[in-house]
């Protein structure tokens, strides 16, 4: 059997000692996941947002609309079944974005001319009712799905940090098993292919969540567009 330690040692030498791997991935750590190195400062983002964009982690409605208030409504917005249409098509992931905002605004539209399907002309106050059920509808959903998103992008940085420890403990081992003289190549083999596994899947997510990191924002200005499409018929 062809002896393995040679290509362990080589593979690690830019961490000749078990003190300096450690030392290594700690340093990719905060460099993979910038919220670490600022952490400890005052207002600085949690832990597990490895996000550039800043985490706000709930959205209120009073800073996107101007409009009258929600919660004075008298019914849900799903209780109208035309604005309940329009909000499940408008906020489901498999409909395009310009589509979404393209069908608010023409239903915002139609109400705003007064059309309803009874046939029968609304007031101006039962335009604003229904616009603004069809906002609550809109910021309900997409806070909903904003919200799952963000745990999604926590979730991953949290794995992306134990992997990376995972990682850092399995090159100390290699080490350990490269200087040993009574290690069995076939152990230091299988430790070196799990340890190629583990960096490939940690790139590989790495990689992923930039896009992740955009979609929160995505929403945001979906339904900023939204609004600003709803308001200008009222």
């Amino acid at each position: 059997m062809t002896d393995r330690r040679s290509s362990s040692s080589s593979s690690l030498s830019s961490g000749p000692s078990s003190a300096g791997a450690s030392a290594m991935w700690l340093l990719l750590i905060v460099l993979a996941l910038p919220s670490l190195a600022s952490a400890q400062y005052p207002g600085a983002e949690p832990l597990d947002w490895p996000c550039e964009q800043r985490l706000i982690p709930a959205l209120a409605w009073g800073a996107l609309w101007d409009g009258p208030s929600p919660e004075a409504l008298k019914k849900q917005w799903w209780e109208d079944e035309e604005v309940g249409a329009v909000v499940r098509f408008a906020t489901a992931r498999k409909t395009p974005r310009d589509v979404a905002i393209a069908r608010v605004r023409s239903f915002a539209e139609d109400v705003a001319s007064g059309q309803q399907s009874a046939g029968r002309s609304l007031t101006q106050e039962e335009i604003e009712q229904r616009l603004t059920l069809l906002f609550a509808g809109l910021f309900e959903r997409i806070d909903r799905e904003r919200n799952r998103v963000i745990a999604v992008i926590r979730g991953a940085a949290r794995a992306q940090v134990a992997r990376l420890d995972r990682i850092s403990r399995m090159i100390d081992r290699l080490e350990v098993l490269s200087a040993s003289e009574t290690a069995s190549n076939d152990a230091i083999e299988r430790l070196q292919e799990a340890l190629y596994w583990e960096r490939q899947t940690f790139r590989m997510r790495q990689q992923a969540l930039p896009a992740f990191c955009e979609k929160p924002y995505l929403l945001e200005e979906s339904l900023s567009r939204m609004v600003r499409d709803i308001r200008s018929q009222m």
